[in-house]
Protein backbone atom coordinates (compact mmCIF):
# COMPACT_ATOMS: atom_id res chain seq x y z
CA UNK A 1 0.00 0.00 0.00
CA UNK A 2 1.40 3.40 -1.03
CA UNK A 3 0.51 6.71 0.61
CA UNK A 4 1.52 9.62 -1.62
CA UNK A 5 3.31 12.41 0.23
CA UNK A 6 4.43 14.79 -2.50
CA UNK A 7 8.22 14.64 -2.60
CA UNK A 8 8.20 11.27 -0.83
CA UNK A 9 6.05 8.16 -0.58
CA UNK A 10 5.15 6.05 2.44
CA UNK A 11 4.98 2.36 1.58
CA UNK A 12 3.20 -0.08 3.89
CA UNK A 13 3.49 -3.89 3.94
CA UNK A 14 0.38 -5.00 5.88
CA UNK A 15 1.58 -8.57 6.50
CA UNK A 16 5.11 -7.40 7.46
CA UNK A 17 6.66 -9.92 5.05
CA UNK A 18 10.46 -9.30 5.07
CA UNK A 19 10.92 -11.03 1.71
CA UNK A 20 8.37 -8.72 0.08
CA UNK A 21 10.03 -5.71 1.68
CA UNK A 22 13.38 -6.66 0.17
CA UNK A 23 11.75 -7.11 -3.24
CA UNK A 24 10.30 -3.60 -2.97
CA UNK A 25 13.70 -2.18 -2.02
CA UNK A 26 15.41 -4.02 -4.88
CA UNK A 27 12.94 -2.57 -7.40
CA UNK A 28 13.20 0.97 -6.03
CA UNK A 29 17.01 0.80 -6.00
CA UNK A 30 16.93 0.50 -9.81
CA UNK A 31 14.68 3.51 -10.46
CA UNK A 32 15.98 6.87 -11.65
CA UNK A 33 13.48 8.73 -9.43
CA UNK A 34 14.83 7.23 -6.18
CA UNK A 35 16.58 9.71 -3.92
CA UNK A 36 16.98 7.64 -0.76
CA UNK A 37 15.35 4.69 1.00
CA UNK A 38 14.52 4.40 4.69
CA UNK A 39 13.16 1.20 6.24
CA UNK A 40 11.36 0.45 9.50
CA UNK A 41 13.96 -0.62 12.10
CA UNK A 42 11.86 -3.72 12.82
CA UNK A 43 13.16 -5.29 9.58
CA UNK A 44 16.80 -4.99 10.60
CA UNK A 45 19.58 -3.84 8.28
CA UNK A 46 18.56 -3.83 4.61
CA UNK A 47 21.36 -3.09 2.08
CA UNK A 48 20.77 0.14 0.17
CA UNK A 49 18.64 1.63 2.96
CA UNK A 50 18.99 3.39 6.29
CA UNK A 51 16.63 2.82 9.26
CA UNK A 52 13.75 5.18 10.00
CA UNK A 53 15.39 5.96 13.33
CA UNK A 54 18.25 7.63 11.44
CA UNK A 55 15.85 10.48 10.58
CA UNK A 56 13.79 10.36 13.81
CA UNK A 57 10.78 8.70 12.16
CA UNK A 58 10.75 5.74 14.53
CA UNK A 59 8.66 6.48 17.58
CA UNK A 60 5.51 5.17 19.21
CA UNK A 61 2.65 6.43 17.03
CA UNK A 62 -0.90 5.14 17.26
CA UNK A 63 -0.96 4.75 13.46
CA UNK A 64 1.00 2.04 11.59
CA UNK A 65 4.64 2.73 10.82
CA UNK A 66 5.51 2.66 7.10
CA UNK A 67 7.76 -0.19 6.03
CA UNK A 68 9.61 2.03 3.53
CA UNK A 69 9.91 5.77 3.11
CA UNK A 70 10.95 6.62 -0.44
CA UNK A 71 12.55 10.01 -0.98
CA UNK A 72 12.18 11.17 -4.57
CA UNK A 73 15.22 12.46 -6.40
CA UNK A 74 15.82 16.19 -6.77
CA UNK A 75 18.17 18.15 -8.98
CA UNK A 76 18.97 21.80 -9.67
CA UNK A 77 18.58 23.59 -12.98
CA UNK A 78 21.38 25.90 -11.82
CA UNK A 79 24.02 23.95 -9.84
CA UNK A 80 25.41 27.25 -8.56
CA UNK A 81 22.07 28.09 -6.93
CA UNK A 82 20.71 24.75 -5.75
CA UNK A 83 18.35 26.06 -3.08
CA UNK A 84 16.38 28.32 -5.44
CA UNK A 85 16.37 26.24 -8.64
CA UNK A 86 15.51 22.80 -7.31
CA UNK A 87 13.28 20.41 -9.26
CA UNK A 88 11.93 17.27 -7.64
CA UNK A 89 10.10 14.17 -8.71
CA UNK A 90 6.80 13.98 -6.84
CA UNK A 91 3.82 11.67 -6.45
CA UNK A 92 0.96 14.03 -7.30
CA UNK A 93 -1.01 15.45 -10.23
CA UNK A 94 0.48 18.95 -10.22
CA UNK A 95 2.27 20.25 -13.29
CA UNK A 96 5.79 21.60 -13.44
CA UNK A 97 5.97 25.03 -11.87
CA UNK A 98 2.98 24.60 -9.55
CA UNK A 99 5.21 23.84 -6.58
CA UNK A 100 5.68 20.89 -4.23
CA UNK A 101 7.57 19.94 -1.08
CA UNK A 102 8.09 16.90 1.09
CA UNK A 103 11.36 15.68 -0.38
CA UNK A 104 14.70 15.37 1.41
CA UNK A 105 16.50 17.81 -0.86
CA UNK A 106 18.31 20.71 0.80
CA UNK A 107 15.97 23.08 -1.04
CA UNK A 108 13.10 21.58 1.00
CA UNK A 109 14.88 21.36 4.37
CA UNK A 110 16.76 24.69 4.28
CA UNK A 111 13.84 26.84 5.39
CA UNK A 112 13.57 30.41 6.62
CA UNK A 113 12.57 31.01 10.24
CA UNK A 114 12.10 34.40 11.92
CA UNK A 115 11.00 35.57 15.37
CA UNK A 116 10.34 39.05 16.71
CA UNK A 117 9.34 40.44 20.08
CA UNK A 118 10.76 41.57 23.42
CA UNK A 119 12.11 38.10 24.24
CA UNK A 120 14.21 37.80 21.07
CA UNK A 121 17.52 39.42 20.17
CA UNK A 122 17.27 42.19 17.57
CA UNK A 123 19.09 41.68 14.28
CA UNK A 124 20.41 38.28 15.36
CA UNK A 125 21.30 35.73 12.66
CA UNK A 126 21.46 32.18 14.01
CA UNK A 127 24.05 29.93 12.35
CA UNK A 128 23.16 26.95 14.54
CA UNK A 129 20.79 24.34 13.09
CA UNK A 130 17.14 24.65 14.14
CA UNK A 131 13.99 22.76 13.24
CA UNK A 132 10.22 22.74 13.61
CA UNK A 133 10.48 20.68 16.79
CA UNK A 134 12.29 23.59 18.47
CA UNK A 135 9.52 26.16 17.95
CA UNK A 136 7.07 25.03 20.66
CA UNK A 137 9.76 24.71 23.35
CA UNK A 138 11.22 28.10 22.49
CA UNK A 139 7.84 29.86 22.61
CA UNK A 140 7.02 28.06 25.85
CA UNK A 141 10.24 29.38 27.39
CA UNK A 142 9.40 32.92 26.26
CA UNK A 143 5.90 32.61 27.77
CA UNK A 144 7.13 31.07 31.01
CA UNK A 145 5.36 27.75 30.38
CA UNK A 146 6.86 24.44 31.47
CA UNK A 147 6.18 22.27 28.42
CA UNK A 148 6.91 18.64 29.20
CA UNK A 149 8.20 16.40 26.41
CA UNK A 150 6.09 13.50 25.17
CA UNK A 151 8.56 10.74 24.50
CA UNK A 152 12.24 10.89 23.59
CA UNK A 153 11.85 12.75 20.29
CA UNK A 154 11.82 16.39 21.29
CA UNK A 155 13.41 19.63 20.19
CA UNK A 156 15.44 22.19 22.08
CA UNK A 157 14.98 25.76 23.26
CA UNK A 158 16.64 28.08 20.72
CA UNK A 159 18.36 29.77 23.62
CA UNK A 160 20.90 31.60 21.47
CA UNK A 161 18.09 33.66 19.88
CA UNK A 162 16.60 34.77 23.21
CA UNK A 163 17.63 37.94 25.05
CA UNK A 164 20.36 37.03 27.55
CA UNK A 165 20.57 33.61 25.92
CA UNK A 166 23.94 31.87 25.62
CA UNK A 167 25.54 31.24 22.24
CA UNK A 168 24.94 27.78 20.80
CA UNK A 169 27.99 25.51 20.63
CA UNK A 170 29.23 24.58 17.14
CA UNK A 171 27.32 21.77 15.49
CA UNK A 172 29.12 18.68 14.19
CA UNK A 173 28.40 17.58 10.62
CA UNK A 174 28.06 13.92 9.70
CA UNK A 175 27.80 11.69 6.66
CA UNK A 176 25.90 8.44 7.20
CA UNK A 177 25.63 5.95 4.36
CA UNK A 178 23.92 2.61 3.96
CA UNK A 179 25.50 -0.59 2.77
CA UNK A 180 25.57 -0.85 -1.01
CA UNK A 181 22.32 -1.85 -2.65
CA UNK A 182 22.43 -5.47 -3.90
CA UNK A 183 24.36 -5.74 -7.17
CA UNK A 184 24.99 -2.02 -7.21
CA UNK A 185 27.38 0.69 -6.01
CA UNK A 186 24.44 2.90 -5.00
CA UNK A 187 23.72 3.76 -1.38
CA UNK A 188 21.32 5.88 0.61
CA UNK A 189 23.29 8.90 1.82
CA UNK A 190 22.17 11.00 4.79
CA UNK A 191 23.78 14.32 5.67
CA UNK A 192 22.99 15.69 9.12
CA UNK A 193 24.21 17.80 12.01
CA UNK A 194 24.30 17.18 15.74
CA UNK A 195 23.99 19.93 18.31
CA UNK A 196 24.42 18.22 21.65
CA UNK A 197 21.89 15.35 21.73
CA UNK A 198 19.76 16.84 18.95
CA UNK A 199 19.89 15.61 15.35
CA UNK A 200 19.13 17.92 12.42
CA UNK A 201 18.80 16.15 9.07
CA UNK A 202 20.02 18.29 6.17
CA UNK A 203 19.66 16.17 3.05
CA UNK A 204 19.39 12.65 1.68
CA UNK A 205 20.13 11.18 -1.72
CA UNK A 206 20.68 7.85 -3.45
CA UNK A 207 24.01 7.88 -5.22
CA UNK A 208 27.45 6.41 -5.72
CA UNK A 209 30.13 7.72 -3.39
CA UNK A 210 33.00 7.69 -5.88
CA UNK A 211 36.42 6.03 -5.45
CA UNK A 212 37.61 8.39 -2.71
CA UNK A 213 34.86 7.35 -0.26
CA UNK A 214 33.55 4.01 -1.51
CA UNK A 215 36.18 1.90 0.20
CA UNK A 216 33.90 -0.43 2.14
CA UNK A 217 30.76 -2.32 1.24
CA UNK A 218 28.95 -1.94 4.53
CA UNK A 219 27.27 1.02 6.20
CA UNK A 220 29.35 3.65 7.94
CA UNK A 221 29.21 7.11 9.52
CA UNK A 222 31.94 9.77 9.50
CA UNK A 223 32.39 13.42 10.44
CA UNK A 224 32.62 15.76 7.43
CA UNK A 225 33.41 19.41 6.84
CA UNK A 226 30.82 22.03 5.90
CA UNK A 227 31.94 22.11 2.21
CA UNK A 228 31.80 18.31 2.04
CA UNK A 229 28.33 18.34 3.58
CA UNK A 230 27.14 20.82 0.95
CA UNK A 231 28.66 18.93 -1.98
CA UNK A 232 27.93 15.25 -1.35
CA UNK A 233 24.34 15.26 -2.68
CA UNK A 234 24.77 18.24 -5.01
CA UNK A 235 25.05 16.11 -8.14
CA UNK A 236 23.96 12.54 -7.36
CA UNK A 237 24.51 9.86 -9.94
CA UNK A 238 21.46 8.04 -11.38
CA UNK A 239 20.80 4.27 -11.30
Amino acid sequence: MVAANGGSDLIYVPDRDPALLRQIVAILARQDYTGGLFVDDAYGPVPGTLPLSAINLKGSPALPTPAVVLNFRSFATDPGNRHMTSVEFADNNLQQGQGMHGSFSRADTYNFMAAAGPDFKRGFVDIAPVGNADIALTLARALGIDLAAKGALSGRVIDEALVQGADAPPSVRYLRVSARAPGSAFRTVLLFQRLGPHLYADEACFTELGPDRDRREGAFEVVVTAPELAALCAAPTIP
